[in-house]
């Protein structure tokens, strides 16, 4: 009797943690293959070029825990933690060599922890502003290795922000196919003694789902002047740079699984010179603005359209896509300084082979073809070897065109 008592004990021990653990769903992705990379022709010359060589990349793959408890009266508790990692390497590096900010730690990627219920959510954690294309745009989100829908740097001017550390973000219920998220980071917390605290970064997203999709996302990152005290003098360096940035997507699905989309991005980078570090007595020390294109103190902005297609038939889906970066303004035009020459064409085809709702092969192409002063790359996942951030080229690259020829597997699970 005492027997059977004990095992019904344990097996009860047992099964407690299997309820709990109900309300907890592990995920993730794995997206892999094999690519030639290469971005040659280089303004600088044939020493500045990336020639090709073969990888075996890993993008965006990652694994994460999402849960809810409810809380009674409509009220739910929500938390995700997610994390990337590289499963080609095993380390937080990336194809560039060095590491990918997203990738390596426990919610690396967007981790957040909060509240909802029939009022919408409120979040606290990393999250994304002004970063992803929801369904308007997803070859390089979520099919394959990577495509030109860039929502980073347009070449030479960088955007506003992407992935974001200590967000507080309220996403609003979706009415008639309409919703919103409004998102803010102080941007603040990790600021010493007599340094300003203004800086900021907020954002709007508002997307629509019905007989088209859109999606119109603006976001600003306003950072605050380094405030400096040496020998006791207190120095404020002019060094407040806001970078703004407006996008907004419009697809037509014409079919199940098809859809023809346009995105217009226009980015901003205002005061974008830089101070170097004050000394005891003297007032900021201006440095200088951006190689070969602005001067200290210039405000410039850069257009970008991209035109994105996706058709699936039975077990196969085509995607095309093209983008255009028309040429930035704003340039101090001088001997050094000039917005001649930015603009870029990016073009991606694919075609994936769908095994399951979950499984595909896929083979792509992206190419990138720069004119002399313009820095344009593929974005994503750290799939440039070509830049120290893996997202954008550095000015030394100007006019160098990145490639990849692309084959690989991806499996969300």
């Amino acid at each position: 009797m005492n027997k059977k008592l004990m095992a019904v004990a344990v097996a009860g021990a047992l099964a407690a943690p299997a309820t709990v653990l109900a309300q907890v769903q592990i995920y993730g992705r794995a997206n892999l293959g094999f690519d030639n990379y290469s971005a040659t022709g280089a303004t600088a010359g044939s020493a500045q070029d990336f020639k090709a060589r073969n990888r075996v990349f890993d993008n965006s793959s990652r694994l994460g825990f999402r849960g809810t408890e409810d809380l009674g009266g409509g009220l739910r508790a929500v938390f995700v933690i997610e994390s990337g990692v590289n499963i080609d390497t095993g380390s937080q590096a990336s194809q560039f060599g060095g590491a990918n900010g997203s990738t390596g730690f426990l919610a690396s990627r967007d981790s957040y922890a909060g509240l909802e219920g029939n009022w919408g959510r409120v979040t606290f954690g990393r999250q994304s502003i002004y970063w992803v294309q929801g369904v308007i745009a997803q070859s390089g989100a979520n099919y394959i290795n990577v495509d030109v829908a860039t929502t980073g740097a347009i070449g030479r001017v960088v955007g506003p922000t992407a992935r974001t550390s200590n967000v507080v973000a309220y996403n609003s219920p979706t009415v008639n196919g309409l919703n919103f998220t409004v998102s803010y980071a102080p941007n603040s917390e990790a600021n010493s003694g007599g340094q300003d605290t203004n800086g900021k970064i907020y954002g709007l997203t508002g997307r629509y789902s019905g007989i088209v999709n859109a999606q119109v996302d603006y976001a600003v990152n306003d950072k605050a002047p380094v405030t400096t005290t040496t020998a006791g003098i207190t120095t404020t360096a002019p060094t407040s740079q806001k970078n703004s940035g407006l996008k907004v997507g419009v697809g037509y699905p014409y079919a199940p699984g098809a859809q023809i989309a346009v995105v217009f991005i226009s980015e901003k980078n205002d005061k974008i010179a830089q101070c170097a570090p004050v000394v005891a007595g003297s007032s900021c020390i201006l440095g200088v603005g951006v190689a070969g294109f602005a001067a200290i103190g210039d405000s410039v902005k850069a257009n970008a359209v991209i035109v994105n297609w996706e058709h699936t038939f039975g077990n196969i889906q085509a995607l095309a896509e093209v983008g255009k970066v028309q040429k930035a303004k704003g340039c101090t035009e001088a001997a050094t300084t000039t917005c001649d020459n930015t603009e870029s064409t990016g073009y991606m085809v694919a075609g994936r082979y769908l095994f399951s709702k979950r499984t595909a092969a896929y083979a792509s192409y992206n190419r990138i073809t720069n004119k002399a002063n313009a820095t344009w790359d593929v974005s994503g996942g750290g799939q440039s070897s070509a830049s120290a951030s893996g997202g954008f080229l550095p000015a030394t690259l100007a006019g160098a065109d990145p490639r990849i020829i692309a084959l690989g597997v991806i499996h969300n699970f």
